[in-house]
Parts: structure tokens; sequence; C-alpha cells
């Protein structure tokens, strides 16, 4: 019967088998990349997209939060049919239907416009790494 193997601190990590191309990459080729015009792409659709959604969540989120402090009569408001559900209510429920409502934007715009040209970049970086 074998003994098993312990890590210790001063042991470096080991990397997988599948993707360890990336610890064979010069820091270089990293720099060279992100001065290409692929590269520059890729940054332009993640910004167009994060930066103004971003924005639009905390301008919602903050107006939320103000108005339950500063609008409390509008806020309590009761809904139609509803005797102990009010607007804040409705609205702090629509905080978190915002929430997955980004996300699912966020993946949906990740596979279709980032995910193919940040598979190109990595495909270029580990060629080059061989």
């Amino acid at each position: 019967m074998s003994t098993p193997s312990h890590h210790t601190p001063s042991d470096p990590p080991e990397l997988p088998a599948t993707g360890s191309a990336s610890a064979q990459i010069p820091p270089e080729a990293f720099v060279e990349m992100a001065e290409t015009a692929q590269f520059k792409e890729l940054q332009r659709r993640f910004r167009t997209f994060a930066f103004p959604m971003t924005a639009a969540f905390l301008i919602w989120y903050f107006a939320y939060v103000l108005m339950s402090v500063y609008a409390r009569d509008f806020m309590s408001t009761p809904l139609p049919g509803m005797q102990y559900f009010n607007l804040g209510h409705g609205l702090g429920l629509l905080q978190f239907v915002t929430t997955f409502a980004i996300t699912w934007l966020y993946l949906r715009q990740a596979r279709r416009r980032l995910d193919p040209i940040a598979q190109q970049i990595r495909e270029q970086l580990e060629g080059g790494a061989r």
C-alpha cells in the first residue's frame, strides 16, 4: 500500500492537464495582445454593455432607496386588491427581478458578442506558446 503524497506550502501548485498552456505563454505576449485591434474590440464590446447597464441599475437602486426614505407616502400606497402589499414592496421585489434580468442579458451578450472574440484571442495566445 502506498502512502499518499502531501502538498506542503513550499511546493509549487500543480497545473491541471488541460488549459495549462497559459503557464507557458510569455508575459510579453499578453502585453502585445492588449495592443491589438481584436483585444480593443473585445474591451469596447464589454464596456458598451457593462458601463451603461451598471449606471442604469445603480440609478434604479438609489432611486428606490431614496424613495423609501423621502417618499414614504408614495411607497406605502397599497396596490389594488392587496391589503398588505404596497408599492414599496412591489418595487423592492422588482430590484431582484432587475438583478436576474441583467444577469441573463449579460450572459446572452457574452455568449454572442464576447466569447467568440475571447476564444480567438485565447487560441492565438496558446498557439504562440507551443
